[in-house]
């Protein structure tokens, strides 16, 4: 179930990166700003996969956007996108919140 959210989640993020800075989406841009994040965010499922010890909720959260942001940033440099310190910072507080407090807030509701 978090891996549709997370993917789902990441999606929303582009969305609001796109509308933020171009005022219109359209499926192309969507598709340039969020590949290299969802790819980060499949990585870093793959990684959970083959650990040994199944992650709690919230730290498969962390795991998750720590692998969304870093596999994100890395394929935007390596694709000639940009990664200018302010959007590092503001992607990493976005995701963070995105990936990590709808797992706080599962976890608190049970």
């Amino acid at each position: 179930m978090w891996l549709a959210v997370d993917l789902l989640l990441v999606g929303v993020f582009a969305v609001i990166g796109r509308l933020s800075h171009y005022g219109t989406l359209t499926v192309g841009g969507w598709w340039t700003t969020a590949w290299p994040f969802l790819v980060g965010t499949l990585l870093a499922w793959a990684a959970l996969a083959v650990a040994r010890r199944p992650p709690t909720a919230i730290s498969s959260g962390v795991a998750v956007w720590v692998g969304a942001l870093v596999g994100g940033m890395v394929l935007r440099q390596a694709s000639g996108q940009g990664t200018a310190t302010a959007f590092v910072v503001v992607a990493t507080l976005v995701l963070g919140a995105l990936l990590v407090l709808p797992r706080v807030g599962a976890r608190a509701r049970r």
